[in-house]
């Protein structure tokens, strides 16, 4: 199937650890038009509207200027996160398997522009492939002349290195990546100071999502208006949502930002398996507000999906029909997050251990109406009570369901 301005996914840039590929396909005149205005730099993604692709939806520009702010250290860290861990979500694990001098050339276009010299791609352990290649890419960056190049702008050593994470679901959280990247358990840290001002051994640290990166050297090498044009109405460049669940077709599919929830799962997944009714859209992997079939037109960039009170988050959605129990399928992601936790806030571990026994309690027939109870006033007592967003994501997912689905939990309990 031919996609809508597909930029990161084109079959002109999926050409493996092969720089040589790379090169000869337009790769390296991003970092090469870089290399002669560094200082321009952040201007540049902040008109472009570049915002974080991990999740967060954070204005890239902001956490940019933050670390070229840092003077008094020599050495800064770009971490290239890739942990990637959450349930629906594989868009990294196309891009460090087909692509990755698109994201090597983002990171160390990143580095020039803040004055970065140590850059560590921080992979999941279980994207075994991604690792290799990504090793195989960076062997061949570190002799290249465009890296040589950056490092004598930057006026010291450009230093590229491939680090497993820990391989935990927290350790994609910006703060417990650099406790991994350190040798340590990924702990999240509390904030302030925040990795701006003491990240990497107590380096200022960047921390970036790898599809923020693969973005970057298209919007130096075709500009900020480009960019901004290949989204629809206010929003920005492309996305690649992860499709799966209930649907035809699942898979990565790079999409303008902005592209309708209805077209991303009957134009180009196919539809509902089987001719089925949509039920419900688990939206930016199992950590949101749930999306229902009202909401189909909404379209799908961080700021309209925010207004049904939801997140894009990763770009990761997961189609449920009718007919597929919305009871169990939330307490299977509740069960991922629970056993996540790394048990360092105690609502965390606690809450969401009782959160997987009472919904479990509930899936099987054994639940009362006292533990459904006991879910509701959990979901008003345990928000913001722990370091990071685990907690908060399990909730929202619970919460979320017992809203829209309530017949359902009431239809399992025991009677």
């Amino acid at each position: 199937m031919k996609h809508l301005n597909q930029v990161l996914l084109h079959p002109n840039n999926r050409v493996g650890a092969d720089l040589d590929a790379w090169l000869a396909q337009a790769g390296g005149k991003g970092l090469q038009a870089a290399l002669q205005d560094p200082s321009s730099l952040v201007g540049l993604i902040e008109k472009a509207g570049l915002r974080g692709l991990g999740g967060s939806g954070f204005p890239v520009h902001v956490k940019w200027a933050a670390v070229a702010a840092q003077k008094a250290s020599r050495d800064k860290y770009l971490i290239c996160n890739g942990n990637e861990d959450e349930p629906g979500t594989f868009k990294d694990r196309v891009l460090l398997e087909e692509t990755p001098h698109q994201v090597i050339e983002g990171a160390t276009i990143a580095a020039l522009a803040t004055g970065i010299n140590r850059i560590v791609f921080y992979i999941n352990p279980d994207l075994e492939n991604c690792l290799e290649t990504m090793r195989r890419a960076v062997a061949q960056w570190k002799g290249s002349d465009l890296a040589k190049r950056t490092a004598a702008v930057l006026d010291k050593p450009l230093e590229y290195r491939v680090v497993p994470s820990s391989g935990h679901y927290i350790g994609g959280e910006e703060t417990a990546a650099i406790e991994s990247v350190e040798g340590k358990f990924p702990f999240p840290r509390g904030k302030p100071p925040y990795p701006a001002e003491y990240g990497v051994h107590g380096h200022p640290t960047l921390i970036n999502n790898m599809e923020t990166l693969a973005n970057v050297t298209h919007i130096v090498r075709n500009g900020a208006e480009w960019f901004r044009n290949q989204g629809i109405g206010e929003a920005s460049g492309t996305k690649i949502f992860c499709l799966s669940g209930d649907v035809l077709k699942p898979g990565p599919y790079e999409l303008p930002m902005g592209t309708p929830l209805k077209d991303l799962i009957y134009k180009y997944g196919g539809g509902v398996l089987l001719g089925k009714e949509l039920k419900a859209v688990f939206t930016g992997g199992p950590s949101n507000t749930i999306l229902t079939p009202k909401d189909l037109d909404v379209p799908l960039d961080f700021d309209s999906v925010r207004e049904r009170r939801s997140s894009l988050g990763t770009g990761a959605m997961i189609v449920i029909s009718e007919g597929t129990g919305i009871v169990k399928r939330v307490s299977e992601y509740v069960d991922f997050f629970a056993h996540s936790s790394c048990g360092q806030c105690p609502p965390c571990k606690t809450g969401t251990y009782y959160i997987s026994q009472l919904l479990g309690k509930i899936d099987t027939g054994q639940g009362r109406q006292a533990d459904l109870e006991s879910l509701v006033n959990l979901c008003e007592i345990l928000p913001g009570s722990g370091r990071c967003h685990l907690l908060d994501g399990a909730v929202k997912v619970l919460e979320s369901s017992l809203y829209h689905f309530m017949d359902e939990y009431k239809q399992a309990l025991k009677t």
